[in-house]
Parts: C-alpha cells; sequence; structure tokens
C-alpha cells in the first residue's frame, strides 16, 4: 500500500508512521493550517510586546508618572495588557507582563515595575 504525503501527493518512503515526504511539507502543511489564528496571536503579541517597550522607556527606574499623552505620542494600545492586579482598596492596576499603569485624576498614569 502506496501512501501519499497530504501536502503535495509524492509517495512516502519511511516508517510506518510517517505522515509527509520531507519536513518541509509537514512544515508547510502545519503552518497553512494554523495561518489564521498565528496572524491573530503575532499582532496580539507585537502588540503586547510595543507596550511593553513604552513603559520600560518611560520607567527606567521602578515607579514613575507620566501622562497620557505621552504614552499616546509613542503608541501606546491601553486596549492590550496580560493582566489586572486590584489592591485591597479596590485600585486597579494593569500590566503588561511586569511592566503597570495606574490612571491617576486627570490624563496622569503611574508607572510601576512589578518585583519578583
Amino acid at each position: 500500500m502506496d501512501r501519499a504525503c497530504p501536502e503535495c501527493g509524492d509517495k512516502i518512503i519511511g516508517r510506518a508512521d510517517k505522515k509527509y515526504c520531507s519536513s518541509s511539507c509537514r512544515n508547510s502543511h502545519n503552518n497553512s493550517q494554523n495561518k489564521d489564528s498565528k496572524n491573530m496571536m503575532r499582532n496580539i503579541n507585537n502588540r503586547l510586546r510595543k507596550n511593553y517597550r513604552i513603559l520600560e522607556k518611560l520607567n527606567p527606574e521602578e515607579k514613575t508618572k507620566t501622562t497620557k499623552a505621552k504614552l499616546n505620542a509613542a503608541g501606546f494600545d491601553f486596549n492590550y495588557f496580560t493582566s489586572i492586579y486590584t489592591t485591597k482598596a479596590g485600585t486597579i492596576y494593569y500590566f503588561i507582563y511586569d511592566q503597570g499603569y495606574l490612571p491617576l485624576d486627570g490624563d496622569f498614569y503611574a508607572l510601576v515595575k512589578r518585583k519578583n
């Protein structure tokens, strides 16, 4: 019984449980199967990475203040963060990994870095 590669249709030679004729066909098939979700995930990860770099640049120490205008000018997207931390007093911090921000009165934000 000859088996055919699901990607290119060539004959599969080798182990009985081998599914593709080559690594490139296996990679090509898997990439095409996961393309839509990968693009979405890639876009989200890129936005998170950009937000993280902005907070890291504006907060070289462990705590500082900044304005919403500075964050917007740098391209910060407030819709993307990795976690929310609520204090006992009800204050809500938004974090991108270990870099966080807290909306203050007016258009100010407190930037913090979470300690391990």
